[in-house]
């Protein structure tokens, strides 16, 4: 881990404003920062996503964070995604969290693995009526390469079009 732990209570906190100050009915998505490749077995030091950060705790690539308050299904109000580990990717990418070790860090209960989140999000989003998407609106840099957070965005509006996009 790069950080000395932090107390969950200060993410739990940050979420709770976060979602205080959302509209009725929304669902907000934020995902991880990219991993930028060297070559075709390297990247660059990986660098989290500092809102990412703010709400979760968690410095790992792949992840994602849900957060619906007025989800009907109250497994799915805090949802954490995470990139499934194992002994090779150990050895290869360094420790990545289990399941436990990020409710821990994050005050999240609800952790599942990346490769369920299309499932879970299509079970509940469209009982929201508008979706937050993290965007890094900034007057002074134009993005010449879409990051993950435009990809999503990009790919949540082909799915779900009638929905009503909030930043």
């Amino acid at each position: 881990m790069k950080y000395s732990a932090i107390q969950n209570t200060l993410f739990t906190n940050n979420r709770k404003n976060f979602v205080s100050r959302t509209k009725k009915g929304s669902i907000a998505i934020f995902h991880a920062n990219d991993e930028y490749p060297v070559s075709g077995d390297q990247t660059f030091s990986f660098k989290q996503n500092p809102d990412f950060f703010y709400l979760t705790g968690i410095d790992q690539e792949q992840s994602i964070l849900i957060l619906y308050p007025d989800c009907p299904n109250k497994a799915y109000k805090e949802v954490l995604f995470l990139r499934q580990t194992n002994e090779h990717i150990a050895i290869w990418e360094g420790h990545k969290y289990t399941k436990e070790e990020a409710r821990l860090a994050s005050g999240i209960e609800s952790v599942y693995w990346l490769h369920e989140y299309d499932t879970i999000l299509h079970s509940i989003i469209n009982y929201a009526e508008h979706i937050y998407i993290n965007t890094n609106e900034n007057d002074r840099y134009a993005h010449t390469v879409p990051y993950r957070d435009l990809r999503m965005y990009e790919a949540l509006k082909q799915k779900y079009p009638l929905h009503k996009y909030e930043r």
